[in-house]
């Protein structure tokens, strides 16, 4: 049983509990992540704070008579499926920062957002965004976004600690298909369709904890925990119906456990080789985590044991895989 799981790659369909449950390690102390997860202090890197960018871009776009660059409209889902894997392509960059300790300083951090999302657009092959906006438009959309676009670029550069020895790096982002579609989902959807996308500095030492819920439940908990004056926060956005339906009516979590050669694991095709990456299911269909967003001193000891004990039984198993 190796001492400390160097990545965790934290998956669920939207509002299923990955924050609280990123909220609640970061809140023990390191010797009882060490004992009893098998995680040392953890590096947070999520896609989600993307999503939110790439939303007001298309609000300030379409403010501006421009049609709506990555979403079909203000509560749809993704124009282009290929932006799943942009958003990937992010996170490799944000993880691969981490490691190097990059910090660009950019004088304008939506500029600095812009060139990123470009970049990444290009390797997932689709077309640039900003690098064709009339310079006026561009410009002024830089203008707007530039107070999220900074707080961005602060949160991920102030995340980098001393040294990730002895540290676990978690990745949490969620991905599905439509309601009732058939599995294996088409590419790019699913976590089938985003996971081989990540590095391999990120995939060689990847673990995955699954937080698992019904859809239905995922959206009863979206629409319980959105709160439409904090949009941008992890804790607290609401993901839109259409989208929930559309893009997270279902998801092929059970389908790839279920499909592998090998138990507790699963197998992905990535980078020229088959990746076996160990996996574990905390089960969170009867809800769990929901308390984690209340003040700590809020909480009560029936929830926490309840919580600590089903997580402390899923990082076992995944420890053992």
């Amino acid at each position: 049983m190796p001492a400390i799981l160097e990545t965790l790659l934290l998956l669920a369909l939207p509002a299923s509990g990955k924050s609280e449950v990123r909220k609640y390690l970061a809140g023990l102390s390191p010797a009882a992540c060490r004992d009893e997860f098998g995680i040392g202090p953890t590096v947070q890197l999520d896609d989600y704070p993307y999503v939110h960018l790439m939303r007001r871009i298309d609000d300030e776009l379409e403010l501006r008579g421009v049609t709506r660059t990555f979403f079909l409209g203000p509560d749809r889902g993704l124009r282009d499926g290929r932006d799943w894997r942009t958003l990937i392509e992010l996170v490799n960059e944000d993880h691969a920062d981490l490691i190097c300790q990059r910090r660009p300083e950019p004088k304008s951090a939506a500029r600095w957002l812009f060139e990123r999302i470009d970049g990444a657009r290009a390797r997932v092959g689709a077309e640039a965004v900003f690098a064709t906006l009339p310079v006026r438009t561009r410009d002024h959309v830089a203008s707007a976004v530039e107070r999220d676009a900074r707080a961005l670029y602060n949160d991920k550069v102030s995340a980098y600690p001393d040294t990730l020895a002895g540290k676990t790096v978690v990745i949490e982002f969620a991905r599905g298909g439509a309601a009732g579609a058939t599995l294996p989902l088409a590419t790019p959807y699913g976590y089938q369709g985003s996971v081989p996308c990540l590095s391999p500095a990120i995939l060689d030492s990847a673990s995955a904890l699954y937080i698992w819920v019904t859809p239905e439940e995922s959206r009863r908990k979206n629409e319980a925990r959105a709160d439409p004056n904090d949009p941008g926060s992890i804790l607290h956005h609401g993901v839109p119906i259409d989208v929930m339906m559309n893009e997270y009516g279902c998801d092929d979590m059970e389908y790839l456990i279920k499909t592998s050669d090998r138990p507790d694991h699963i197998r992905l095709a990535a980078w020229g080789r088959d990746y076996h990456i160990p996996v574990a299911r905390f089960d969170n269909r009867v809800d769990k985590t929901s308390f984690v967003r209340a003040a700590r001193d809020a909480w009560l000891p029936t929830d926490v044991a309840a919580l600590h004990g089903g997580l402390k039984e899923a990082f076992t198993r995944l420890r053992r895989a």
